[in-house]
C-alpha cells in the first residue's frame, strides 16, 4: 500500500513522530517512480467515480453503493482465500449485489430494505473469509482501507478494461438515463426503457465500485462514488458543469491523495476521503455566499434542469 515504498527506502530509520509518519517527502523523487501505474488508475479512477457518482447522487443511491461494496469485499476476501484474482473477485461480488438490489429493490422502500438485508450478510462473508486467510495481514488491511502502490500489469489491465467497460456504458445511456432520474413518469410515457435502464446503471455502478474499492477500500469508497459529485451538486445544476466538476474533484482526490500519501506510512484512504470531504465543505461554502446574495434562488430548486439529491 502506499508508504510501502517509504519503508523499504527508510528501514531502519528512526521514528520521528506522528507528523513525521503522516507527511514525510523525503526521498520522493525516487519514490515517484514506484507509482507510475498508480497515478494512471487514479486517472482512471477519477474518471468512472466522477461521471458514475452524478448519476448516484441524481438518483439516491448512496446507500446503494455501500451495499454493493459490502458484497465487493466479501468477493475480493473469497478471492484472497482461494489465491485467486482479487480484481475478479471483487467485480463478482459487486455485480451479485448490484443484480440484486437492482432486481428486487425496483421501488424505493424495496430498494433501502434489500440493501439493508445485503450489507450486513456480505460484510459478515467478508469477515469469516479474512478470519480463515492465513497470510500476510497487510492483505487484509488492504481490502478494507484500499492499497494502490506500485499497481501490476496484471492488475493494470484489470483496471483499464473494466474501466473503458464503465466509461463505454455510461456514454451510451447518459442522456435516456438523465432524462429519466429527472422525470421517469414522463419518460416511460415516451417509450424510455425505465426499469430496463435501472438494471443497467445498478450493474455498470456494480463495476465502479469494485475498481474503487481496490483504491480507496470497502469501508471508504462512498469517497470517490458520492462524495465529488455531492460536492459539485452543490454549486451548480448544470448536465454540463455538473459531469465535469464531479470529475475534476475526483481527479483532485483521488491523485493528491495518492501523492500525499507516498512518503507516509499510512494507507492512502484517509487522504482521498479528507481531501473530498474538504473540497465538498469549500462547495457548501460557495453555495452558501450564492445563496446570501441572491435569496430564494438556491441551487437545487425544482426549476433547475438536473434534479439532485444530497
Amino acid at each position: 500500500m502506499i508508504g510501502l515504498g517509504f519503508r523499504l527506502l527508510t528501514d531502519g530509520a528512526e521514528d520521528t513522530g506522528i507528523w513525521h509518519q503522516i507527511f514525510n517527502f523525503d526521498n520522493y523523487g525516487e519514490l515517484l517512480g514506484l507509482v507510475q501505474n498508480s497515478l494512471i488508475a487514479g486517472v482512471l479512477l477519477g474518471l468512472v467515480g466522477g461521471l458514475a457518482g452524478v448519476f448516484v447522487i441524481m438518483r439516491d443511491l448512496p446507500f446503494a453503493v455501500h451495499g454493493i461494496s459490502e458484497l465487493s469485499f466479501a468477493g475480493a476476501s473469497a478471492a484472497l482465500l482461494l489465491g485467486v484474482n482479487i480484481v475478479a473477485g471483487s467485480i463478482a461480488g459487486s455485480l451479485l449485489a448490484a443484480a440484486a438490489i437492482g432486481v428486487l429493490g425496483v421501488r424505493a422502500r424495496d430498494r433501502n430494505s434489500v440493501i439493508g438485508i445485503i450489507m450486513p450478510f456480505g460484510l459478515g462473508l467478508g469477515v469469516l473469509f479474512l478470519s480463515l486467510y492465513k497470510g500476510r495481514a497487510a492483505n487484509k488491511f488492504g481490502i478494507l482501507t484500499g492499497q494502490i502502490i506500485a499497481v501490476s500489469t496484471p492488475q493494470m489491465a484489470w483496471l483499464v478494461g473494466t474501466s473503458v467497460v464503465v466509461l463505454v456504458a455510461l456514454a451510451v445511456v447518459w442522456k435516456p438515463l438523465t432524462f429519466a432520474g429527472v422525470d421517469p413518469e414522463v419518460a416511460e410515457a415516451r417509450g424510455v426503457p425505465v426499469r430496463t435502464l435501472s438494471l443497467t446503471f445498478m450493474l455498470v455502478l456494480g463495476l465502479a465500485v469494485a475498481l474503487c474499492v481496490q483504491i480507496v477500500g470497502a469501508l471508504l469508497v462512498l469517497a470517490l462514488l458520492v462524495t465529488p459529485a455531492a460536492a459539485a451538486a452543490r454549486i451548480t445544476a448544470s448536465p454540463v458543469l455538473l459531469p465535469v466538476l464531479s470529475v475534476v474533484f475526483a481527479l483532485c482526490a483521488m491523485e493528491g491523495g495518492i501523492l500525499l500519501a507516498l512518503g507516509s506510512t499510512i494507507p492512502i484512504s484517509p487522504y482521498v476521503t479528507t481531501l473530498a470531504f474538504v473540497i465538498y465543505l469549500g462547495c457548501r461554502l460557495v453555495e452558501a455566499r450564492r445563496t446570501q446574495r441572491a435569496p430564494g434562488t438556491a441551487l437545487g430548486s425544482p426549476g433547475d434542469p438536473v434534479r439532485t439529491h444530497t
